[in-house]
């Protein structure tokens, strides 16, 4: 598959894929603007005292950073988040937060977020309260007072360690300026009490020291408050409409792909030539208007670039039929109903008259006929009554004088039409008689081309019946709604009496189908003017004009 294969997809359905975005985008920015401000506070705490120490071990560090995650976790969990709620008076809860550890260190952060900025801030500081009440930082009423008492013990100890070093300094600037050696006997015993004393109280304290824990490890204390915030947070409308943009195109692109697999109708050259191993002789955009007459394009626009489309189809056809004799029979037939074989077949005749040649359109849809809707004909004689009335036997005489009475000329040179006449109670023994074959072979001599429209072939076997009659079969498939299964199974059935199949027309193209560009992308334009002189307002009665003017009496033998 070539690259444009895989894009083809989203230029097809480049519309679904632009609501997407935009109703996406919309919707986002409308429900985000609408919602509140959101703010944000945030509380840091340290794990240890590590950071203090001027000479930490690193294995104080990574305690600490394990540590960090344990409180985090903790935070998170039932008992700190009542107990917060009920400290705060928070009946309906508490609101969104988050406790993380900040990577590599023994720091700790509790981010809450709240439509209000001091409920937040409140938040985030109880929750810091509540983790260091947990901690061993904290203890009860007798614990407390136990180490209120160690630590005025230390403030007393400090205060007597302070004094003795200054009276030692003291006695030593003092025995500087003695002169009698009692007197230096006296000073120095005195330092050295002195010097006793400081090493009692310095023991002292170091031993209560470590009874007040403030060195331990596992303690939590706050090193950065909450404060109320000023400035909201949230909600970010050129962000959240830009992510949902993306979200909504990425699920469009993706629903596209989904419909390409999901569909099994024919659409491109390529699948007609996978299916079918023919090749696609022609694509022909959809013709517009309601009325059968309408869709005689190569009449009302012949500039046009699907009338156009049609001469490919016609030079298709004769290149494919090169080897045949010079007066050919060609059968057009679809898949199913209401694909537009008898519209392909009216245009295609019109396009070969035009060339010059001497063509005749047999209606063989003896089941529902058409060709005389689109050629605004009367059908109250066609090929059924040829039928019954030919005799094998005939002088070629009366079949001509019969079929100038059965045969109708159009408002195109060279162009007839033989309508389907009365709908017989058994179209395929009809259609599959020896007297339908004399007559495609009488017919054959006096025209240049025989088209002939028959019913499709899934419907009934009428077409198959008439396939092993002709010269050539085109088979005719919608573009979009034809599905692969079926066209495969026409094409078997044709095979299968040794039709000879000289390629698949792919109707009824639309600007979004991928087929379309492919045979559309370097049709000619006439310029304004002339373009609005052959299918402006006028183009319906200039068909009508052609039809009208028709002879009344045509003499079709030669």
């Amino acid at each position: 598959m070539e690259f444009r294969d895989y894009i083809a997809p989203l230029v097809k359905w480049w519309w679904l894929i632009l609501i997407a975005v935009i109703v996406s985008f919309g919707t986002s920015v409308i429900v985000t603007i609408q919602q509140p401000l959101q703010y944000e506070a945030k509380t840091t705490l340290i794990i240890g005292n590590a950071i203090d120490d001027p000479t930490p071990s690193n294995s104080e560090f990574v305690l600490g950073q394990q540590l960090a995650t344990t409180y985090a976790d903790f935070a998170n969990r039932g008992p700190i988040r009542n107990a917060t709620a009920e400290a705060l008076g928070l009946e309906t809860g508490l609101p969104r937060y988050t406790v993380r550890p900040v990577p590599n260190t023994q720091l700790m952060e509790i981010i809450v977020t709240d439509i209000d900025p001091a409920r937040a801030a409140a938040v985030a500081n109880e929750l810091a309260n509540q983790l260091i009440r947990q901690s061993p930082t904290s203890a009860d009423e007798e614990e407390q007072s136990r180490l209120v008492f160690i630590n005025q013990q230390l403030d007393d100890l400090e205060l007597s360690i302070q004094n003795t070093r200054e009276e030692i300094l003291a006695k030593q600037d003092e025995l500087t300026t003695l002169t009698g050696a009692l007197e230096i006997q006296d000073a120095q015993s005195a330092i050295t009490a002195l010097q006793s004393k400081l090493n009692t109280l310095q023991t002292n304290y170091a031993n209560l020291l470590a009874t007040s824990r403030s060195n331990a490890t596992n303690t939590l204390r706050v090193i950065e408050p909450a404060f109320v915030p000023e400035n909201p947070v949230g909600p970010n409308v050129g962000l959240t409409s830009i992510a949902s943009a993306g979200i909504g195109l990425l699920l469009a692109a993706s629903a596209t792909f989904l419909l390409e697999y999901l569909d099994n109708t024919v659409k491109s050259p390529n699948d007609i030539d996978r299916l079918t191993q023919l090749p696609m002789l022609t694509g022909i955009a959809w013709i517009k208007g309601d009325e059968p007459k309408d869709k005689l394009i190569t009449i009302a626009q012949p500039r046009s670039p699907i009338s156009e489309a049609y001469r490919k189809l016609r030079t298709g056809i004769q290149f494919a039929t090169i080897d045949s004799p010079s007066r050919t029979s060609i059968l057009v037939t679809s898949t199913n109903p209401t694909e537009g074989k008898s519209v392909t077949v009216a245009n295609l005749a019109v396009v070969v008259a035009q060339a010059g040649n001497r063509v005749l359109v047999v209606d063989a849809d003896l089941r529902r006929p058409s060709q005389h809707k689109i050629f605004s004909l009367p059908n109250n004689r066609g090929l059924t009554n040829f039928l019954l009335k030919i005799q094998p036997q005939s002088p070629n005489g009366e079949t001509d004088l019969l079929l100038n009475q059965i045969v109708d000329p159009t408002g195109v040179e060279g162009l007839y039409v033989m309508t389907s006449g009365p709908i017989p109670p058994n179209p395929s023994e009809l259609l599959g008689s020896s007297k339908m074959l004399g007559t495609l072979e009488y017919l054959c001599g006096r025209f240049d081309m025989v088209i002939v429209d028959s019913p499709p072939v899934m419907a009934v076997t009428d077409a198959v019946v008439l396939s092993t009659q002709v010269d050539s079969v085109v088979v005719v498939a919608e573009a979009g709604r034809t599905q692969r299964a079926p066209l495969r199974q026409t094409v078997e059935h044709l095979r299968d009496v040794k039709a000879n199949l000289v390629g698949v027309v792919l109707n009824r193209l639309t600007s979004r189908g991928d087929g379309y560009y492919y045979y559309y992308r370097n049709a000619y334009y006439l310029d304004e003017g002339e373009y609005a002189a052959s299918s402006g307002a006028n183009g319906g009665g200039f068909i009508q004009n052609l039809l009208q003017r028709r002879k009344k009496e045509t003499t079709i033998g030669e």
